[in-house]
């Protein structure tokens, strides 16, 4: 943080709370401070951390793909670095509601997910190529942050509806640009012709 940030931030907690006592009395202060107090754990809680995901591959490292799959991937012909001598785990993050996480129900996303991975694992298999599969949190961001954490990955590949199918998607991608140590691309699969 830069040197001159910390005092604005000291002076725009302060300066509130000092003019409301002087104004207001011991009540309206108290009560200022309760608001300025509220504010600062609101913003606390909302802010993501935004450091950098992984680590660089080395030149020896032996390929490891995250395969993060928003949608079913039928056919891995788009995924050159698939192959049979990278070692592959195919996230797919479940997609929670909004209703269902307030009343805490998350079978049907969970099922979506798995059902996502089914798809992918038994496409990857045809083509030769042994993956291990994972459900992850509903941020696809969150999820290569979680599942990196215990799988190296040499290459991350997000797989998804196009942007203007799925807003979030684009903006996870971009996060993941920038944020990911590791090579990055972003598949966009177009919806099948209807037929």
């Amino acid at each position: 943080m830069a040197p001159w940030k910390l005092p604005l931030l000291v002076a725009a907690i302060a300066v509130p709370i000092v003019a409301a006592f002087l104004l207001g009395g011991g009540g309206v202060g108290v009560a200022a401070g309760a608001l300025v107090t509220a504010a600062i754990i609101v913003i606390a809680v909302r802010q993501r951390p935004m450091g950098p995901i992984g680590t660089a591959p080395t030149a020896s490292a032996r390929r490891r793909l995250l395969l993060v799959v928003d949608r079913p991937l039928e056919d891995v012909a788009p995924i050159p670095e698939a192959s049979d001598s990278a070692e592959v785990l195919v996230l797919a993050p479940a997609s929670i509601g909004f209703l269902d996480r307030w009343a805490s129900d998350l079978e049907g996303a969970r099922r979506e997910a798995q059902q996502r991975l089914v798809v992918t694992v038994a496409s990857l298999a045809k083509a030769g190529i042994a993956a291990e599969a994972r459900v992850g949190d509903e941020d696809p961001v969150q999820a290569v942050e979680d599942a990196i954490g215990g799988f190296a990955a040499t290459d991350v590949v997000l797989v998804t509806a196009p942007a203007d199918r799925d807003s979030a998607a684009a903006e996870a991608a971009a996060e993941l640009e920038g944020r990911l140590r590791t090579r990055f691309r972003w598949l966009v699969l177009s919806d099948p012709p209807a037929g």
